[in-house]
């Protein structure tokens, strides 16, 4: 997709191993992106939306009415926003899975998500404002900010929420056994992605 930033289409990679500063892009060398039909593979989807009328915004709410998310938090995390800033970071990048699907939209700022790939490969997704990442219950996955050190995400669940991580390894849990079974019977997605 062609643009300037603030419309280009959220990007992915495949990381190094490197044990450097996690907020670090961490490309390969030579770099290897990840296509969002491959995100997709792994149940990963995506929308591109505007994240200065939030409030309002008719598609977001299709998103919200059509995936049943009837409740909705802002979280800002940053050095100054954030209690225990440090602690809840280095929390949020411990590899995990949750028995729901993790649904967040970047108002502001960036972050990433790393997933696991079905080779147990680590794919980092940079999200930037505008960008909405559904990550399947059962995934291994982590989060952490880039450079900016800030962003500001809108969490969306189904009911009320839940904030349980199950760090790894979960090979027993229920959402775990489920996530893998859907690689072998593939099911289709309610409400397409872009």
């Amino acid at each position: 997709m062609l643009g300037t930033e603030s419309t280009m289409a959220m990007e992915a990679w495949f990381m190094d191993e490197s044990d450097a500063d996690p907020r670090l892009p961490h490309h390969l060398n030579p770099k290897e992106f990840v296509p969002l039909d491959h995100l997709a593979e792994l149940g990963v989807l995506y929308w591109r939306l505007n994240p200065k009328d939030y409030e309002k915004d008719e598609q977001l709410r299709q998103i919200r009415e059509t995936r049943g998310y009837n409740y909705m938090d802002l979280l800002d995390i940053c050095p100054q926003k954030l209690e225990n800033y440090e602690k809840k970071l280095k929390n949020f990048y411990t590899e995990h899975i949750h028995g729901d699907e993790e649904i967040r939209y970047c108002l502001e700022g960036c972050g990433y998500f790393d997933v696991r790939d079905k080779d147990d490969r680590w794919i980092r997704i940079w999200i930037k404002a505008g960008d909405l990442i559904i990550l399947p219950a059962g995934i291994y996955h982590r989060f952490t900010l880039d450079t900016s050190n800030y962003i500001k995400l809108m969490r969306l669940f189904m009911g009320e929420p839940v904030w349980t991580a199950y760090n790894r390894p979960q090979e027993e849990h229920p959402a775990r056994k489920e996530y893998i079974e859907s690689f072998t019977k593939k099911v289709g997605v309610a409400l397409e992605a872009h």
